[in-house]
Formats: C-alpha cells, structure tokens, sequence
C-alpha cells in the first residue's frame, strides 16, 4: 500500500488551511480552490472518494466534534426551526430539486432525479459553520445552522437509499419509505440513547487520561457502527451520544479535558482540510466519465440545478420561518419574533459539502440485477460535483459581505464581561463557604500561609474579570489583569530557561526536567486560557 498520496493529502491540506488564517477567504473556500488547481499538476495521483471510507470514517468525527461543541440547551430551545430544516427542507429540496432535473434533462428517467435531489439535499456543517464563526453571526442563526447541519445528513441518506431501491429494481412504495425513514430515525435515536449513559459512565469511571481519550477517539465509530448494524441512522447515533457527553463534559476529570480538547482540535483540523481539498481534487474524476454530456449542455445542466437548489432553499426558509408563527400563538409566545435578515443568511448559508459527494460516488454502477447501467450516473456525479462547487465558491464567497450589509446587532462584550464577573463573583462565594468548613476540620489543617494562598487565589479569581472593565494602562493600553497575565507569563518563561540551564549543566536530569516542564506548561495553559 503506498501511504505517500495520503501523506501528501493531509500535509497539503493543512499548510493550505494555515495559510487560510492569514486571508479574508475562508479556508474551505481556498482548499477547494486549491484542489481544483492541483487536480490537473502533472504527477498528481487520482484521489477518488469512496464512500465505505468517507461515510463510516471521516463523517462519525466531524458529526462527533461538531455535536460536543454544540449547545444541548440552545438546540432544545430552537428544535421546532432545526427539525423543519433537517427533515422538512431536506425532503422538500430531493422531491423539487429532482423533479426539476427530471424536467430540465432529456431522457433522466424521473426515480433517477429524485436520487440527484437526494444527494444534493444537505447543507455542509463545516462550511458555514466556519464562515459564520468568522464573520460573527448572532448565536441563534448559528445554532439552527449548526442543528440543521448535525441531523439532515439523516434525512438525506434515508431518502436516498428509498429512491435509489425504485431505480435498481428492488421495490419500494410511499409507505415503505415512510417505514425505512422511521426505523431510520427512531433507531439512530434509541441507539444513542442507549449508548450515551453507559459510554459516559466509562469516561467518568477510568482513571488514565490516555485510555479516556482512547475511548473517546472510539466513541463516535462505535455509536455509528452499532446503529448501522441494526439499519437505524448511524448519523443520528453519533449526534445524540455527542450532545449528551457535550453537555455533562464537565463531569470528567480536568487533565481528560485538557487533553482531549487538543487531541479533537487536531482531528477536527486534519480531517476538515482533507476533505474540501478532496473535494477539489474530483473534478478529474467526475470530468472522466461525462462522455455525452460534456461541453455546453453539461454547462447549462448544472447552472440550471445551481439556481434550483438555491430557489428551492428560499422556497422553504421564508415559509417555515413565518408561516408558523401566523398560524400559532403559542409559537408566538413561546420564541422571539425572528427579523427578515436573519431568513436571509439562513438560506443563503446552504453550502453544500463532501457527504453530497459521497454519497453520489455510492451509486452503483447498473441496476435490475447487474442486466442494466445506472441511468445517467456520470451526470449525476457531474451534477453533484458543480452544485458542490458552486455553493461553495458562490455562496460561500458572498456569505460574509451579505452579514456585513446586514447588519446584525452586534453583542455587548460589556454586558458578557458583566455576566461573566457576576458568574465568578457567585461561584467564588460559594468556593469560599467551602474553603471554610473544610479549613475548620482539624483533619484539614494547613499553616496560615498556605490558608491564605488559597484565599489570594479566590479572590485572584473573582477580581480578575472585574477587572477587565477597568481602565487601561495609559502607557500600554492593558487592563490590570492583561498586564498581570503577561508578567506571570514572562516568570514561567525566565523558569523554563533555567530548568533548562539546570539540565544542561547536568543537576538534574532529563526526567525531572519534563516534570518541572509539564508543571509549568499546566501553569502556563491555566494562564492562557484565562486570557481567552
């Protein structure tokens, strides 16, 4: 097995995505863009996209990564917007985006549409994600993206493997489909909540780091893999057991936090840049097997489509935003009156990504037993590429000056700052209660000063966010808890060189210098983390 293609994918994908940050382009764009170019460099090996690796492999992370990051209590409150996307709008772009390629193609028999509008139903999670973070959108606009883009994927492959049933001769029916869509849905989650309690309760339970991060490196593959088993939605599996680990993350031991952050940082960064510089990296690929269609019917075809699914997505969104809040008061009582920009960015942010590519590269190649070819599967790979791409590069370009011209309400970072001080303020108190019934038990007795410093590093704690409301430095423009992050940082740093001069000059050895590194590395991340 030659590993120098892979290699080559993951080290190109991330200097390109490290270069993104330095760019007003977001790094899903540029990685695209910077597959497409080098698709066509001499020597470039084909990188195909097979479904059996990007579907069981690469999505249960991405979908794993991006549930724990998520607001468990934010989704629940905006679940009636994220469930008329994920299933509403998903059902509704596969049967209008499908018939109109039935109506716009020559011959596309119409069980084949509806299996192109299948695959091009689903926004990508990562890409506007990415450019929302970017460009600061108000926090319910991204967590409907962000809820939309955790379940539709469900709904898509679930309405795909129904139409894909008619086209290959195996049968299906309305009721069917409604069935397999149910058994789909209800399973993926009762697999995930099956799962979730026991699968936390390890990660409460083991006492090493390194085998809580193991587990946790597993758990996304083994809620998709145990539901896939029972044909209930793996995808559905993995975001129920991340929300509900998300949510009582804190229960797990601070150094399995601490760990695990970076660990998932650095898949999620990996595997995100590999699979948009995947995406461009097809286009050799799906231009292969076009054959009849190529030239200017095979240009009309797919910027026809583009305008289809972009329509189709305004068709939706403005209905399913309003329309409910007419016809209920309780709706009207129960969530806040939604502006007509917000509408806007919603549908304007369905990008398309990799599980569309995916599961179009899934098609098998005939039908009726092996006797016939797919009906115009090359074009509707084509199809699926340029939609991709074109949502991408159009929308995804034009997505951050449309929230510019907008112009959403920007958020008080004095009032954050407030609620924050306000947060430590109580729990500082209540630390402090704490500190003195432990301190007045003779078991716990420690020296005055040592009591003391664990006073100073409450009240520390307590006056530092206040502080950042304070006045600068005239002289450097810092706050007082700035300046005091900085010097604490330069003491460990003048420790570390030391240590360091210690161990050179041979008084202490290389193991006890990694101890008294990783003592300053936890002190030093302490720091770092305050000052974020």
């Amino acid at each position: 097995m030659d590993v120098m293609p892979l290699l080559l994918l993951v080290a190109g994908s991330a200097a390109v995505a490290a270069a993104a940050r330095r760019t007003p382009v977001p790094a899903p764009l540029l990685l695209v863009a910077v597959g497409l170019a080098v698709s066509y460099v001499p020597g470039v090996p084909d990188y195909t996209l097979e479904p059996e690796v990007v579907l069981p492999l690469l999505l249960p992370p991405l979908l794993y990564t991006s549930a724990t990051e998520s607001s468990y209590l934010d989704l629940r409150a905006q679940l009636r917007p994220v469930a008329l996307l994920s299933v509403g709008y998903v059902l509704f772009a596969t049967l209008a985006v499908g018939y109109a390629a039935y109506l716009l193609v020559p011959g596309l028999p119409l069980t084949a549409a509806l299996v192109l509008g299948a695959v091009v139903a689903p926004p990508d999670a990562v890409a506007a994600t990415a450019v929302a973070r970017r460009v600061g959108l108000p926090s319910r606009i991204t967590t409907i993206l962000q809820g939309e883009s955790l379940l539709n994927d469900a709904t898509a492959i679930t309405a795909y493997k129904v139409a894909l049933a008619v086209v290959v001769g195996e049968g299906a029916s309305w009721a069917g489909g409604i069935e397999e869509f149910l058994v789909a849905a209800v399973g993926g989650v009762a697999a995930g909540l099956i799962l979730m309690a026991p699968l936390h309760w390890l990660r409460t339970h083991l006492k090493e780091p390194l085998l809580q991060n193991t587990l946790s490196l597993l758990i996304p593959f083994v809620a998709y893999s145990a539901a896939e088993q029972f044909h209930a939605s793996g995808v559905l599996a993995v975001v129920v057991v991340a929300l509900y680990l998300g949510h009582r993350a804190w229960e797990v031991d601070f150094a399995t936090r601490l760990q695990e952050e970076a660990v998932w940082k650095m898949v999620a960064f990996v595997l995100e840049s590999a699979v948009f510089a995947l995406i461009g990296l097809q286009l050799p690929v799906v231009l292969r097997g076009l054959g009849a269609y190529e030239g200017l019917d095979a240009a009309w075809y797919a910027t026809a489509l583009f305008l289809v699914v972009v329509a189709a997505r305004f068709l939706w969104v403005y209905p399913a935003t309003f329309l409910p809040r007419a016809l209920s008061a309780r709706i009207r009582a129960r969530e806040e009156n939604p502006t007509w920009r917000g509408p806007i960015v919603i549908a304007w942010a369905g990008m398309r990504g990799v599980v569309s590519l995916a599961i179009a590269f899934s098609i098998p190649l005939t039908v009726d037993h092996g006797d016939a070819p797919f009906p115009h599967r090359n074009l509707i790979l084509f199809l699926t590429f340029t939609t991709v791409i074109g949502t991408l590069v159009v929308q995804g370009l034009t997505l951050p000056p449309l929230i510019r011209l907008l112009k959403f309400p920007e958020p008080d970072p004095q009032a954050a700052t407030l609620a924050e001080a306000n947060a430590q303020a109580q729990a500082s108190r209540v630390a402090e209660e704490r500190l003195d019934a432990l301190l007045a038990d003779e078991r716990n007795a420690l020296p005055p000063p040592l009591a003391d410093r664990l006073r100073s590093v409450l009240e520390r704690r307590r006056n530092a966010v206040w502080e950042r409301l304070g006045q600068a430095n005239p002289v450097t423009g810092e706050s007082v808890d700035d300046t005091y992050r900085r010097l604490s940082r330069e003491m460990i740093s003048a420790e570390r060189e030391m240590f360091v001069r210690l161990r050179d000059l041979r008084y202490i050895d290389d193991e006890m210098l990694r101890t008294l590194l990783r003592r300053l590395d936890l002190e030093e991340a302490a720091a770092y983390r305050e000052a974020a």
